[in-house]
């Protein structure tokens, strides 16, 4: 189905968020080596020399934290002038906070949505004016699957991934008429650090444990990493053919090992709001 909607158009410019490492910088390389254009970010750029020195004028390197609104949009518009076009944004900057519920502080959960969330809202509203005036482009958005299911001690991670995916799937109705279209990236575990799958209970970024949680810490340590980890190549490749197709997936898991726990979630949901399909009734009141 891809390749019969494959599009023929000539090499894209890609703008590219966190593409200092992970599948960010897989992205990156992967749009480069087949001809394309890159506008890569990363908080510094020292990390990109390596890919200036391969690719040259094609990739232009900017140092942004997506955090900083003004420098996002001064970012977009520098590689809008640079390259006088842009055709593939590519929301990718992100990290996940651990923590229970109670033990997550305020500063915590305020800096996982500012990153997670607000983060990509800078970017899209710092590029959309560009696409509008194209009448053309492909907003590109890392969710997980997470942005799907929940588990323990992820809730700050999974409630910035939700918001995510509601405020992707408006923009995709607000966008289409003028020609722009977005896709939702939702990975499972990829093997981005040190070759290994990352351990989502030991990322840097902890907060303070409650011994009440040690418990359940050591339950889900014990099961930590387990899920096959990913080619981050693989899923770059796959991605070259989402944003050359004519018509891209609003969402897309990348990898498979979720796929049969996002279904049991959904068809758990569909049967729960069946089973009390009475009292639903009952709510609504005889307006």
């Amino acid at each position: 189905m891809i390749e019969k909607n494959k599009s023929k158009s000539k090499s894209k410019v890609w703008f590219v968020t966190g593409s200092s490492r992970g599948l960010g910088r897989n992205f990156v390389e992967a749009a480069l080596s087949r001809g394309d254009k890159v506008a890569a970010t990363a908080r510094t750029t020292e990390s990109l020399d390596d890919l200036v020195a391969v690719y040259g004028d094609a990739v232009l390197p900017l140092a942004m934290d997506v955090t900083d609104k003004a420098a996002v949009f001064a970012s977009v518009q520098r590689a809008q002038e640079h390259f006088g076009r842009l055709d593939v944004i590519v929301n990718n900057a992100g990290y996940a906070q651990i923590g229970a519920i109670e033990e997550l502080t305020e500063q915590e959960l305020r800096d996982q949505l500012e990153t997670n969330v607000f983060g990509a809202v800078w970017v899209i509203q710092a590029a959309l004016p560009h696409l509008r005036a194209q009448g053309s482009g492909h907003i590109i958005q890392l969710s997980s699957a997470a942005g799907l299911i929940a588990t323990s001690l992820g809730g700050a991670y999974h409630a910035s991934k939700w918001a995510l995916e509601g405020l992707n799937e408006a923009l995709a109705s607000e966008v289409a008429e003028f020609g722009v279209k977005v896709t939702i990236i939702e990975p499972g575990g990829f093997a981005t650090r040190k070759g290994n799958n990352p351990d989502p209970l030991n990322n840097g970024h902890m907060a303070a444990t409650n011994p009440a949680y040690d418990g359940l810490r050591q339950r889900l340590g014990a099961f930590a990493g387990k899920q096959p980890a990913g080619d981050p190549e693989a899923a770059a490749q796959a991605l070259l053919k989402i944003v050359d197709s004519d018509a891209p997936p609003l969402r897309i898991l990348f990898g498979t090992g979720f796929y049969p726990m996002i279904q049991q979630a959904y068809a758990d949901r569909l049967k729960t709001w069946a089973d009390w399909q009475d009292l639903s009734a009952e709510a609504q009141g005889n307006s």
